[in-house]
């Protein structure tokens, strides 16, 4: 497998300047940004967030997923996709045949963003301008892991990585080279899933999504087999 992609971090430019880019350390690994992510004040997220939410995964992982930014239970547990969205997303690894362990997830926003609704914290949608302060996290993950494919959750994500007039509704599923990966993959957040009004729907949701992911995983499996990127 490569781990070595000099290309591929460029990623549509922001209408704001990134706040996040003093925070990143010197030393250019994912581990001395995980570290150093606790610290950073690019946005105001940071003051009512419990902690910033870093990517987890493999070095060097194959396939990269990326959300939109973590959840009240990510936002408690410092690791992403733990929550409910996650476990629909590992159930669909799973029938696509993608190891977790092949796998790094991460998010466009490292801050969990909410509205207080009595005790319930409710997620509300991060703004171009939060997008752009995080934007150099996701940049140096996407360079130091280096994935042959990245599978981008959700319009926002879509959005923000993949132009604004990208609508996940009518591309996903598809595979296509992007400066992200070699292949690059959109879909819905496993988020939307859970949201759906009742469980005849959920059910249909679910097997959509899983869907594309089992695309994704004959990509994988393609790499494998031929030892390409």
């Amino acid at each position: 497998m490569s781990v070595a992609h000099p290309r591929r971090t460029q990623i549509p430019e922001p209408e704001e300047a990134p706040g996040a880019q003093r925070f990143l350390p010197a030393e250019h690994t994912l581990g001395a940004m995980r570290a150093a992510v606790v610290a950073c004040q690019g946005c105001p997220l940071y003051r009512d967030a419990t902690q910033a939410v870093f990517g987890e995964g493999v070095d060097h992982a194959r396939v990269m997923m990326i959300g939109e930014q973590p959840g009240d239970s990510e936002d408690l547990a410092g690791k992403p996709f733990v929550g409910p969205a996650g476990h629909v997303l590992d159930a669909a690894l799973a029938v696509a045949g993608i190891p977790r362990d092949e796998v790094y997830v991460t998010n466009v926003v490292k801050h969990f963003k909410f509205t207080r609704r009595g005790k319930r914290r409710i997620h509300d949608k991060p703004t171009q301008y939060e997008i752009a302060a995080c934007r150099p996290w996701l940049v140096s993950e996407l360079a130091l892991v280096a994935p042959d494919i990245v599978v981008v959750l959700g319009a926002t994500a879509a959005q923000s990585l993949l132009g604004r007039t990208f609508r996940v509704t009518k591309e996903r599923g598809v595979e296509r080279a992007t400066p992200l990966a070699p292949h690059t993959f959109a879909t819905v957040h496993p988020a939307s899933v859970l949201r759906a009004p009742d469980e005849a729907q959920r059910q249909i949701a679910r097997e959509a999504f899983f869907a594309d992911l089992v695309m994704v995983g004959a990509c994988y499996r393609r790499l494998r087999s031929t030892g390409m990127h």
